[in-house]
């Protein structure tokens, strides 16, 4: 026995389509329905296959609620049982965010099989490097077998060649079983412009706006409740049926919402009455370009109430501080130690005043929220994706720079955050792929691509394809890398920096006011204070000497440095990490 149901407030007529035979579905009885359509099925259970023809259509299109999809978003939905897995992880708790290190991953390209049971084996591996939480990015069915997954199409089924719904519960259980919290990236903005059959059912998006990826979500117009209600259920069920620790919130400054209780504060609160109900502690994190204090502020003070945000001006202060040459696109608006230290000290570097490259005033401060409420990132998908080739930060600025890049990231104010491979200085890149099924998509994706870097001087055959396999497969990490040379060295400083960051109390304060930085822009060093910690960089071409009277300790170096007598000496791309009195 299943009951199936389907919202589809503007049908005159929905039927079930089940053992090759359409069955007519019973009409909402009431307005109280909001539109839903329902009908109980002895004859149906797991992996029974199904699907909805509305109005006289007699097509049958994939449930926009399914489970599971393991023929692919354009097949038929299958029913599946959540309650039928044997979970371990009874009595797991995330470690709170104030002592996190979070670890983003693709599962395709994390290991060469491309599995989240494959991924299983590495999660040794994490808990040695110091991890605490793995945030993956999306999982949602999309089109094709290869993409980053930000195209999701069926948004409540796992992508089958990942595994299926299935295999994200083994793989959760054995992180929560070695202590590890796992974070899931959804995409609440756009579904993929392939394979998403919402739009046969109802209005879950507006013409009225639009984003980046096409019409807008119907967050706030006729018929808004129910699909606020699609995300919403979406998002409870990743926590309350996957186990997931939380979710990291894709592009929330496309959201348009001006409905008198925004969507993200909906979402907060209600997270927060799961997590009561299911005695664990839940986490949301959102990615926003809007330097808006607002998202990550308590809804009692008149916030959204979201956990934490990513910082991008942090990155791009930092990324153009290691990479000076970088001053294309968004990264006008940065470079130099000036902008660095203020990132580092008030979280917003455009807080309030005008940008260039939005050619307008952009952002509010961030006061005095914990800095905990921040994200801190040298690298992630998006930052080494959207680059023309790929290529990560030790492949622009060196390793001497990629290092100090990582000092300041991990001994810094904010929640770390790392991206695969980054901790050994991966010498793949992570390009931007997706496996376009339909011809004219993948032409126009191929393209679009070639034609956005040729304004920045990149000949087309210098830009990957991300339409062919091999951009993937190119992408995929080379793990025997971690055991040789320079890529070894490497993951030893991320280990050590790291175990600095938990064995210091100092290093986890994310109280405002106790980061404060000194630089000199001319010759090109910069010195963090964190209580009795200082992180000193040299981003300069020259050696420097500083004077440090009351340090008493050199914990930490990389590159040439030394300290004698109260100063400390630094050659060009040296690290050194301080102990004062």
């Amino acid at each position: 026995m299943h009951r199936f149901e389907v919202w589809a407030p503007r049908a005159s007529r929905v039927r079930l389509y089940l053992h090759n035979e359409l069955r007519e579905m019973q009409p909402p009885a009431s307005v109280d329905d909001h539109g839903w359509w329902r009908l109980e099925a002895p004859d149906a259970g797991p992996g029974t296959g199904y699907g909805f023809a509305v109005d006289d259509d007699d097509q049958p299109w994939p449930d926009p609620r399914s489970l599971w999809q393991p023929d692919g978003v354009h097949g038929l939905s299958c029913v599946y049982d959540q309650a039928a897995f044997a979970w371990t992880d009874k009595g797991f708790q995330a470690p709170p965010l104030s002592s996190a290190v979070i670890y983003e991953l693709h599962i395709g390209t994390f290991t060469p099989e491309g599995t989240l049971d494959a991924a299983i084996a590495r999660l040794d591996y994490l808990v040695e490097l110091g991890v605490t939480h793995v945030e993956l990015l999306p999982l949602a069915a999309f089109p094709g077998v290869f993409g980053w997954g930000y195209d999701g199409a069926a948004l409540y089924a796992v992508h089958q060649p990942y595994g299926g719904p299935d295999a994200l519960k083994r793989f959760v259980d054995a992180a929560h079983g070695k202590g590890l919290a796992v974070l899931l990236d959804v995409v609440y903005n756009h579904f993929g412009p392939v394979g998403n059959y919402t739009g046969k059912f109802g209005p879950y998006l507006v013409d009225t706006h639009h984003t980046p990826w096409g019409g807008a979500v119907n967050f706030e117009e006729w018929g808004a409740d129910q699909v606020r209600r699609f995300f919403l259920d979406n998002a409870l069920m990743w926590m309350r049926d996957f186990h997931m620790d939380g979710l990291r919130l894709d592009a929330v400054h496309a959201f348009v919402d001006r409905s008198a209780i925004h969507f993200l504060e909906q979402l907060a609160t209600e997270v927060e009455h799961l997590s009561s109900a299911i005695g664990r502690q839940l986490t949301l994190i959102a990615e926003s370009d809007l330097n808006d204090p607002r998202v990550v502020t308590s809804r009692e003070a008149g916030g959204y109430g979201i956990d934490a945000q990513w910082s991008d001006d942090f990155h791009h202060a930092l990324f153009t501080a290691v990479a000076p040459q970088e001053t294309r696109g968004y990264y006008e608006d940065f470079g130099g130690l000036a902008k660095l230290a203020k990132a580092l000290e008030e979280t917003f570097v455009y807080d309030g005043i005008y940008s260039r490259h939005r050619n307008r005033i952009h952002g509010r401060p961030a006061g005095t929220l914990d800095r905990h409420r921040f994200l801190g990132y040298i690298q992630n998908h998006d930052q080494v994706g959207n680059r023309a080739q790929g290529d990560r930060v030790a492949m622009v600025a060196g390793m001497d720079r990629a290092r100090a890049a990582a000092a300041l990231v991990l001994l810094g104010p904010f929640v770390p955050m790392l991206f695969q491979g980054e901790e050994w200085a991966a010498s793949t890149p992570f390009l931007y792929f997706a496996d376009h099924e339909d011809p004219g998509m993948a032409r126009a994706v191929s393209e679009g691509r070639r034609r956005e870097f040729s304004a920045f001087g990149w000949k087309p055959e210098d830009v990957p394809d991300p339409v062919e396999r091999a951009s993937y497969e190119r992408s995929g990490l080379r793990w025997e890398e971690t055991a040789a040379g320079e890529h070894a060295q490497m993951l030893a400083w991320y280990k050590e920096l790291i175990r600095l960051r938990r064995s210091l109390p100092e290093l986890e304060d994310g109280a405002p006011g106790a980061c404060r930085v000194e630089f000199d822009e001319q010759q090109g060093w910069l010195m963090v204070h964190r209580g009795v910690v200082i992180v000193a960089v040299n981003l300069g071409c020259q050696q420097v000497r500083l004077s440090v009277p009351l340090v008493t300790e050199l914990i930490l170096g990389s590159g040439t440095s030394t300290l004698q007598s109260g100063t400390l000496t630094l050659h060009d791309g040296a690290t050194a990490v301080l102990r004062r009195q």
